[in-house]
């Protein structure tokens, strides 16, 4: 009641990526192509996972709760920025708004804090390797995916219920391509600034702490692998930790920038493209990232292709 007395913005207006119709029609193209190889090659990773009876690791078990993630996360914002490319009312509700602000940033912290959690996999794996069956059990996989979530999803509430408690009186243009909490935090006509600390308090807890554990992970796994005295392991524990870093560098490069950094003025169009790396471009690429960099996938690949009925068992 509180919001609907002091709001008078009833709907936003996305500014997107250009105003040109031909670059409008390029970039509908090429997100079209994005999502769709997200979608296929994400759904392929864990069908593999599922029907392969030698990936059952607690590796490729975050993989796919990876690759699942990663669906919803495009999903969440992908069709409403396609939809807006083909219309000149490129316009989304205030509910509307602040349903695609939760789920989006709810995505984008799961997937932080399960890089954390696959980094914590792998360090146990080369570090601790007569532990980790016994520590990385089953159950203790599922209470670390269902921490994850739960954790994400909490932090995203509490955060979209403050911003959304603010007045919005205009301007209701929305200079990005979806609801993300700094461009919407730009157009509220009230002092941002606790907002903005409550931002960056969360971030540090659920993006800054996580990647302290990656950093921290890769550290001593590094210094373990340079003490194995084989080549052909060392070129195999390289391998399997190398697409995880390269997932990592993507997405936590351009995330760090945006939500490290929190601030009330308008988003410029650097923001934007930044957004598109760790909202677009990361999803899309970890399958691909993950299929050619390991070889345990490669091969279940081709025995999948190979008995391509049992896919769908």
């Amino acid at each position: 009641m509180a919001r609907e007395n002091q709001s008078v913005v009833t709907e936003f207006v996305f500014q997107g990526l250009s105003s040109q119709p031909r670059t409008q029609t390029v970039l509908f193209i090429v997100f079209l192509v994005f999502y769709l190889f997200t979608l296929v090659g994400n759904i392929m990773i864990m069908t593999v996972i599922r029907a392969d009876c030698q990936l059952q690791s607690p590796m490729y078990f975050f993989l796919a709760n990876l690759a699942f993630l990663d669906i919803c996360y495009v999903s969440s914002n992908i069709p409403q920025m396609l939809v807006n490319l083909l219309t000149k009312k490129r316009t989304i509700s205030f509910s509307g708004c602040a349903a695609q602000m939760y789920f989006s940033l709810a995505f984008g912290m799961t997937e932080c804090v399960l890089l954390g959690v696959m980094a914590y996999d792998r360090y146990m794996a080369i570090c601790h390797p007569l532990l980790y069956t016994t520590v990385m059990n089953r159950k203790v996989c599922i209470h670390m995916v269902v921490a994850s979530w739960t954790s994400s999803l909490l932090s995203s509430m509490v955060i979209n219920v403050l911003t959304l408690r603010l007045p919005f009186c205009g301007p209701d243009i929305l200079n990005h391509y979806f609801c993300e909490v700094p461009a919407v935090l730009a157009l509220a006509c009230a002092d941002t600034a606790l907002m903005e600390l409550v931002i960056f308090i969360f971030s540090i807890l659920i993006v800054f702490i996580p990647f302290l554990l990656i950093i921290t992970s890769y550290a001593h796994i590094l210094s373990a692998i340079l003490k194995i005295q084989s080549v052909h392991v060392q070129s195999k524990a390289f391998s399997t930790c190398g697409s995880h870093l390269t997932v990592v560098t993507i997405f936590y490069g351009t995330a760090i920038c945006m939500y490290l950094n929190p601030k009330s003025r308008p988003p410029q169009d650097r923001d934007k493209v930044v957004a598109v790396f760790y909202t677009i471009v990361a999803p899309m690429l970890n399958p691909l990232i993950y299929s050619l960099r390991n070889k345990d996938v490669k091969r279940a690949l081709r025995r999948a292709m190979n008995r391509p009925k049992s896919l769908f068992i």
